[in-house]
């Protein structure tokens, strides 16, 4: 399918070819869903920890006798149903990440592009360099074309005033080609590629 090209002035660049088996498949929101789970899930540091009976400080004398007080049973005082006794079942050290296969990952990649295209949301920038870096400058350029909220996904090295100038703006990130994933891709209203971007995808999903 064809697309146009245009620069971050709104001038036109020319047309590319997007791969239809990259950007025109069909879309499966089922396992775009599994993999933003699955990159959550693996980002989560998982250092949750709670003490358990064995952990808290006490005694581990029995409290009173076992008969004649009229009053439950019970052993030590550092037992759950206490006040600063330990906790049951509570969260410990663990990882949280999931395993999902290789083809499954390729496919929820195609199919947030494929979204995005369908949509309209997705646009291919001649190239995402900046002569200075300036925030102000990035941020009229976006005024004036009504980006408020986008991904920009660069070549396999991202302008070094580009970064500079898009890491103070809410709403806008910058990624380079190997950095690309399903979660940033929904999570942003457009999606804007450049023609090494969608090089580097093409050659990666096909």
């Amino acid at each position: 399918m064809k697309a146009k090209i245009i620069t971050l002035d709104n001038a036109a660049a020319g047309e590319i070819d997007l791969a239809d088996e990259v950007f025109g498949v069909a879309v499966r929101k089922d396992i775009m869903s599994r993999m933003v789970n699955y990159q959550l899930a693996k980002r989560r540091a998982g250092t949750h920890k709670v003490k358990g009976r064995s952990e808290v400080n006490g005694s581990t004398a029995k409290i009173y006798r076992q008969k004649g007080t009229g009053r439950a049973r019970h052993g030590d005082k550092k037992a759950p149903q206490f006040r600063g006794g330990g906790q049951v079942f509570g969260p410990h050290p663990r990882d949280h990440s999931h395993s999902m296969p290789k083809k499954v990952r390729a496919l929820a990649m195609r199919s947030a592009l494929s979204a995005k295209q369908a949509d309209g949301k997705l646009i291919i920038l001649d190239d995402a360099t900046l002569d200075s870096p300036k925030t102000k400058v990035l941020k009229d350029k976006l005024a004036g074309l009504g980006w408020g909220n986008a991904l920009f996904v660069g070549g396999p090295e991202v302008d070094g005033n580009m970064a500079l100038a898009v890491r103070n703006i809410p709403g806008v990130d910058l990624l380079p080609t190997q950095g690309a994933n399903v979660y940033d891709i929904l999570r942003r209203d457009l999606l804007v590629l450049t023609k090494a971007a969608v090089e580097g995808l093409e050659a990666r999903l096909k």
